[in-house]
C-alpha cells in the first residue's frame, strides 16, 4: 500500500510511521498506560525495550512489504498512542485499530486519527470498505466509529485464536464505512507515494 509516512492533524497531533528508533517512546507510552490498556488489549504486558523494538521492526517490514500501516500518534517527540490500517478483513477492505495513552484520552485524538486514516485509506486503489472492530464492553472505543458516522453492521464472538483480556465481554462489534458514504474532514493529507 502506498501511504504517506506523516499526516499532520489539528492541535499539533501528528501521525507518523513507527520506526525502530521510536522504541523508547513506544515503551514509555505503553508503560505509562499499562493499567488503562490491559483490560482491553491482550498484547498489553509490562513493556520491555527490546520487545517493543522487535514489534517496531516487524511493523517496518510489514509497511515496506505493502502490509499493515502502523502509525504513532505524536505530540512533538511524545508518543500519545498508536493507530493502524490492517488488511485482515475481506479484499477491498482494511480494519483500523487504535489506542491512546492514558494521560491523553478524551482529547479526540483517536477520532481525528481515525478520520485521517479513513480518508487516506479511501485514496488507495481498490479500497471500498474500512471497518473498526472492538469488544462490545469497550464503550470508549465504540465512541470513535459512532462519532464518525460508521454503521454498526454486526456482532460476532471473539475468535478463539485470539487471546482474551480481563474486561472483554467476548463479543466483538463491527462498524463499517464505505467509500461512497465517507465525508472526509480535518486532516491535511499529502498525496500517496508512488
Amino acid at each position: 500500500m502506498a501511504a504517506p509516512e506523516r499526516i499532520v492533524l489539528d492541535g499539533g497531533l501528528v501521525l507518523r510511521r513507527w520506526r525502530s528508533a521510536d522504541a523508547r517512546a513506544l515503551t514509555l507510552a505503553v508503560a505509562e498506560s499499562f493499567e488503562h490498556l490491559r483490560p482491553w488489549m491482550p498484547w498489553a504486558t509490562a513493556p520491555r525495550l527490546e520487545e517493543e523494538r522487535a514489534v517496531l521492526v516487524k511493523w517496518e517490514e510489514e509497511w515496506d512489504a505493502g502490509g499493515e500501516l502502523q502509525y504513532g500518534l505524536f505530540l512533538g517527540p511524545l508518543a500519545v498512542g498508536s493507530i493502524g490500517l490492517i488488511p485482515r478483513i475481506a479484499p477491498g477492505g482494511l480494519e483500523i485499530g487504535y489506542w491512546v495513552h492514558a494521560g491523553h484520552t478524551r482529547h479526540g485524538y483517536a477520532t481525528s486519527a481515525t478520520a485521517a486514516l479513513t480518508s487516506m485509506a479511501f485514496t488507495l486503489p481498490g479500497l471500498e470498505v474500512v471497518e473498526i472492530h472492538h469488544d462490545r464492553a469497550n464503550l470508549a472505543s465504540e465512541g470513535v466509529p459512532r462519532k464518525l458516522g460508521f454503521t454498526l453492521v454486526g456482532e460476532h464472538p471473539r475468535p478463539s485464536r485470539l487471546p482474551t483480556s480481563p474486561a472483554e465481554s467476548g463479543t466483538y462489534r463491527i462498524w463499517r464505512m464505505t467509500r461512497d458514504r465517507w465525508r472526509p474532514s480535518g486532516a491535511s493529507l499529502p498525496p500517496p507515494s508512488p
